[in-house]
């Protein structure tokens, strides 16, 4: 660290000088001025501080280096005052110690000289300009002994403070883009939440509104829809009963019973599309489920019928739901799955931040060109008709709805061998 500062004074002082050459006659004062510091006095005068050239061979070698580097018609003087730059026979070569800045007379000695050298003289250096005067540089950049370690505490004691202020500033602006991330992945899942309060820096808090706003509107458009689309099913249901009783005074047999079989599947639509309205409308609240008891329970309900489902989870799986809504989902699932398969086998395994189910049969599977089609509401793939093995065409149309609102996904796929595989991911939640 001395040397570091010996030579960037040195280097200094060599462009101080070249630069007075080039500068007119009353600004020079100023210059030199201007290139004072805590740990160096520059000045120009008719006594140089180093009127002799060093002894040492260390200050004859730093002289001639200095001497390289100026201009022509410039000639430096170099004084070492620091004792441990000299070997020990030169110094008793030199018993007495060099020139310092007591030998410049009064009259020619800077105001801020005396301030500046209280402290141990480390280097004098005089410099001889071509118009005879003396630019000199008297310095005290060694710290005193016992110094170090204050400059280490203060400097510690610095950086401690700009990694608090540093780290509140970043706390500050990152805390609200964390709720914000929390609150939006809470949302995706369909969890209901108050709106966030803005914070942080203005960009920020334009960002968390316009979450809220957007978060606002979301909620009220899906609830407009799902009370239309539950008003528009309930008042379906009276003129489909109307219809059906006139239907029984129809006197073709063979129309009537086309006819009231036609109504009766619009009323099993309605009812079904009003149950899954009225369903939505409940808003679940969302909470911590045990996915393996789920779907455990499910199994169970199937086994209690007479069919062949089975369950396999290798660890215990908690996860952020609204368990009745997600029931609902696997259920129609697992139902589709013994409709069209002897037997339905179940698995789930947690991975990084997320779960896998996976519902198996080994029915027929679903043609590929058909595998979107399929969640589309009121679409069915068994022609027949019949409710028994077709279905309203509202199941998988539901599960999708529910799976999504909770931020996941689902896919269909046919195994190699023979079977249909609904694969289900889902977000565990924080």
């Amino acid at each position: 660290m001395v040397a570091a500062a010996r030579d960037n004074l040195l280097m200094r002082a060599v462009s101080v000088s070249e630069l007075l050459e080039d500068t007119p006659e009353h600004l020079r004062d100023r210059i030199v001025q201007a290139n004072n510091t805590r740990f160096a006095v520059f000045w120009l005068g008719e006594t140089p501080i180093a009127p002799q050239p060093g002894n040492s061979r260390f200050e004859r070698r730093l002289e001639g280096y200095l001497n390289d580097h100026l201009g022509p018609g410039k000639t430096a003087h170099l004084n070492i005052h620091a004792d441990e730059r000299r070997g020990p026979r030169e110094r008793e070569a030199e018993p007495e110690a060099p020139a310092s800045w007591r030998a410049v007379p009064r009259d020619e000695r800077p105001r801020n000289l005396r301030k500046i050298m209280k402290k141990p003289e480390d280097l004098s250096l005089s410099i001889r300009m071509p118009d005879g005067r003396w630019l000199n540089v008297a310095t005290s950049y060694r710290p005193p002994p016992g110094g170090l370690l204050p400059l280490l505490v203060q400097l510690g004691l610095t950086g401690l403070a700009a990694t608090v202020i540093i780290g509140l500033a970043v706390r500050r602006v990152t805390r609200p883009l964390k709720d914000l991330a929390v609150a939006a992945e809470k949302f995706g899942r369909g969890e209901e939440q108050e709106p966030l309060r803005p914070s942080g820096p203005g960009e920020v808090q334009a960002l968390t509104s316009a979450f809220n706003e957007m978060q606002g509107r979301l909620t009220r458009f899906v609830q407009d829809r799902t009370r239309m689309l539950a008003a528009i099913s309930h008042d379906l249901r009276t003129p489909i009963t109307s219809l059906r009783l006139r239907a029984e005074f129809i006197e073709d047999e063979e129309n009537r019973e086309k006819m009231i079989e036609t109504l009766e599947e619009m009323a099993a639509m309605t009812e079904a599309t009003l149950r899954f309205a009225r369903d939505e409308a409940d808003a679940e609240q969302a909470q911590k489920a045990d996915l393996g008891a789920i779907l455990e329970a499910l199994a169970d309900d199937q086994q209690d019928m007479g069919r062949d489902c089975s369950v396999d989870i290798q660890e215990r799986i908690i996860l952020s739901c609204r368990p009745l809504a997600l029931k609902r989902a696997l259920r129609n699932l697992v139902e589709n799955a013994i409709r069209y398969g002897e037997s339905v086998s179940i698995t789930a395994a947690q991975g990084s931040g997320e779960v896998a189910i996976r519902i198996s049969d080994n029915g027929p599977g679903i043609p590929e060109e058909r595998m979107n089609d399929v969640f589309e509401p009121f679409v069915r793939l068994e022609e027949s008709r019949n409710e028994d093995t077709g279905g309203i065409g509202l199941g998988l149309a539901i599960s999708r709805s529910i799976i999504h609102a909770h931020g996941g996904t689902i896919t269909l796929k046919n195994l190699p061998d023979r079977g249909l595989e609904a694969e289900v991911t889902l977000p565990v939640g924080r």
